[in-house]
């Protein structure tokens, strides 16, 4: 492939020289000094001009000035230690404004970056990666407001660095070029999974040509996605650094606001690191609390095979995972009104990653055989599946999903193509009319319900985390059907 090199911007000879005058002042200048009594004499000394942090003007939140931070001097002091940055953080902790102002330090305290590039990943569309541009451009308007840097809409030059903006679908395009310095790609969980392959691959081809620094930051996404497969891996050639939002109370953080984010259902996913995805839009948070708190309260009575179970199996198709959900039907008299109460209790339930087929019906048989008032839900798309746990019942192989008796076979073959949207109508009914209890120790299948993303009923997988375990969850319903 024919290799591309930036080029510097063909600038105004006087402007280039009226800004090179004015940029002088950062060189050798520390991004931070870290001894108080020494950065406070110094910055008595020179007027202010002791850092480039001083000199570009300190962070401003919400009315506050804001120093660099010690686990903030922890990130710069990793980068410039590391080839490959992976940082973990919480929303507004300020790990992108730190990581823009490391990298316009960069380009101003000497002359390593001149005429080199530093890439800046962010965001589906151009004018969403635009405005990290902007921000770099604005660090230097209350300083320097006459300041004219060369720009253009994907294309800043400082000095003579490059820094050009790529929205994450045209990470194709980061091909081929040259004297790349820094890749910084921001909310990198949240990209499409379509892209990340292309991404690792141009990460891996920039260290290998130009000796680049990557930085990788977001605060998490899904499980399973890109920044959890980091995470996880043990080989991972990474420097992993996580900013959970304690490292900021009292800091950038205010603790009375952090209080009120508590409330939120975004919290553990937005400032505790954990991997849930987006809320979704098919269940409301707090009637999934409700299925919880139900879950826990009764998760102690012991299974009892006078009742009935329910077993909902999705066996997996290629790269989707197989998983199996449990349930079983409770019912108790109230003292208020003296009615029948139903509630289905989730009494297992998991999924399983590449699984051998035989190996899912061993351990539904061996459900079975613990507790043999149960019946099973599957998917009828997969006929062999169907008809190796048929054969493992000694039921016919001769069947339709229209033709179906739970009163004389335990496996029932469900047209999901044609049923699944009735199928997740009916589960709402379970989750707002309070019969479904999930105890909290089946953590992967709250997620799915908090993560459920649906358009007129049509199950959005792309967007729901552990959406084969909600599969399972519906398939298991359809054994239970109330006024």
């Amino acid at each position: 492939m024919k290799q591309k090199k930036i080029v510097p911007y063909p600038f105004n000879s006087s402007s280039q020289v009226a800004e090179s005058n004015q940029l002088d002042i950062f060189t050798g200048k520390p991004f931070w000094i870290s001894d108080n009594e020494k950065h406070e004499l110094e910055n008595l000394i020179t007027g202010g001009q002791c850092c480039f942090n001083h000199i570009i003007s300190l962070l401003q939140k919400n009315g506050i000035v804001h120093p660099i931070y010690d686990y903030e001097l922890d990130v710069i002091d990793k980068i410039e230690n590391h080839r490959n940055i992976w940082i973990k953080k919480a929303s507004g902790i300020g790990a992108t404004e730190l990581i823009l102002r490391y990298l316009t330090w960069k380009t101003l305290v000497n002359n390593d970056l001149e005429y080199k590039s530093i890439f800046i990943i962010s965001g589906t569309f151009v004018h969403h990666a635009n405005e990290l541009k902007v921000r770099m451009e604005n660090l230097f308007r209350k300083k320097f407001p006459l300041m004219q840097l060369e720009s253009k809409f994907t294309d800043l030059w400082i000095k003579n660095t490059n820094i050009k903006i790529f929205p994450s679908r045209n990470v194709k395009d980061l091909r081929g070029y040259t004297d790349v310095s820094y890749l910084f790609i921001d909310e990198a969980d949240h990209f499409e999974p379509s892209i990340n392959s292309e991404l690792l691959h141009a990460i891996t081809r920039y260290e290998e040509k130009s000796n680049c620094t990557t930085i990788m930051c977001s605060t998490p996404n899904r499980p399973d996605g890109l920044f959890q497969s980091i995470e996880k891996d043990p080989n991972s050639k990474y420097c992993k650094i996580f900013l959970h939002y304690t490292v900021g109370l009292d800091k950038i953080y205010d603790p009375l606001e952090i209080e009120k984010k508590k409330l939120e259902p975004e919290f553990p996913r937005e400032y505790e690191g954990k991997y849930l995805g987006k809320i979704g839009n098919v269940f409301n948070p707090l009637q999934i609390d409700e299925c919880i708190k139900l879950g826990n309260d009764l998760n102690d009575i012991p299974i009892s095979n006078y009742n009935l179970h329910s077993i909902g199996i999705d066996f997996g198709f290629g790269s989707s995972k197989t998983a199996i959900v449990m349930t079983e039907h409770l019912k108790t008299i109230t003292k208020e009104d003296n009615q029948d109460k139903h509630t289905i209790i989730v009494r297992f339930a998991e999924e399983y990653d590449k699984a051998n087929p035989q190996t899912i019906v061993d351990i539904c048989h061996s459900l079975y055989v613990k507790h043999w008032n149960t019946i099973f839900f599957v998917d009828g798309a997969n006929r062999g599946a169907v008809n190796l746990m048929k054969v493992a019942f000694d039921e016919s192989l001769d069947w339709d999903t229209k033709d179906v008796s739970p009163e004389l076979m335990k496996i029932i073959p469900v047209n999901f193509s044609t049923d699944h949207k009735s199928m997740l109508s009916h589960l709402h009914v379970m989750v707002n009319k309070n019969y479904l209890a999930i105890p909290s120790k089946y953590d992967k299948l709250i997620t799915s319900l908090r993560t459920a993303y649906a358009e007129e009923l049509n199950l959005k997988k792309d967007v729901t985390s552990y959406d084969d375990l909600l599969d399972a969850l519906r398939l298991a319903l359809n054994a239970y059907k109330f006024e």
